[in-house]
């Protein structure tokens, strides 16, 4: 049994705030160039020119690519045979969001309460997301989300006989309905299937899979390169201002559902989609 201190998670929940908002991931940075050398739009290219500039400045400088820091998903996979010590984990897991956001000199976007709106002033909580694994080591993954792609995501409860055209119908009714609110090129997550709360997990976790990767599951795979070329063509492009690259990538996750249900959950990020991840033990 491996044996893993709560400390040993602070400091790596710390770390990783810092970089997922101050380092742009390499897979996006290759997605940024693929798209500029594809853009016909002088517009468009000048935009991702801008973005290019804007991640490399902010990794020199160890400054935020962003101003919205977001607010901290922590996707925590616990080994089955992992010991905790020193502490709570939840707890653990929160005082490296405080510390990392307090060191980094990160934007507090946290409200203690929904409707009376007072900043917690540390951005915790974070969101956790447990899931028990089989093993003895823990594995985090730290991703901030903004909520100007936040709030432009939805869920909708289909029938089963709407099918395939019907999933396809709403992921891009979603995007066209986002347009230039969540700072295109986007990534869409999309999670289809489980209960309504499933479906928006799904989603959510689909968002931190590297750009370029398909899923593993061959019609799934082709769902994805079909949303995304539809996704391309409705011209919202770069900043909302037209060109052939409004996504980066569409990224599915699927789960069983119910013989009644097709729960379709579309989750959106903005061109930083941020995401760090560890392991530990």
């Amino acid at each position: 049994m491996m044996s893993i201190h709560v400390e040993e998670v602070t400091k790596a929940v710390a770390k990783m705030c810092i970089e997922a908002n101050c380092v742009l991931g390499e897979d996006l940075l290759e997605g940024y160039q693929l798209a500029l050398e594809r853009e016909e739009s002088a517009v468009a290219q000048e935009v991702l020119e801008t973005l290019i500039e804007n991640a490399k400045i902010a990794k020199e400088e160890k400054m935020p690519i962003c101003q919205d820091t977001g607010m901290t998903v922590v996707f925590l996979e616990l080994g089955q045979d992992a010991e905790i010590e020193g502490g709570n984990l939840t707890e653990a897991i929160n005082e490296g969001v405080r510390q990392g956001y307090r060191e980094g000199f990160l934007r507090k976007s946290v409200v203690a309460d929904p409707l009376q709106r007072q900043n917690t002033g540390d951005n915790t909580p974070a969101i956790i997301h447990t899931e028990l694994v089989p093993g003895d080591k823990i594995k985090l993954t730290v991703a901030p989300k903004g909520f100007g792609s936040e709030n432009m995501s939805q869920i909708k409860m289909l029938k089963p006989t709407d099918g395939v055209e019907g999933v396809k119908d709403f992921v891009l009714q979603v995007v066209e309905d986002a347009g230039s609110n969540p700072c295109p090129p986007i990534v869409v997550g999309v999670g289809i299937g489980g209960t309504f709360e499933k479906a928006a997990l799904l989603a959510k976790k689909a968002l931190t899979r590297p750009i370029g990767i398909y899923s593993h599951q061959k019609e799934l795979a082709q769902l994805e390169e079909d949303l995304l070329q539809e996704v391309n063509q409705l011209g919202i492009g770069p900043q909302g201002f037209g060109g052939v690259t409004t996504a980066l990538a569409v990224n599915i996750n699927d789960y069983p559902t119910h013989i009644a249900g097709l729960p379709v959950a579309v989750n959106i990020n903005c061109h930083v989609a941020r995401h760090k991840e560890c392991t530990l033990g």
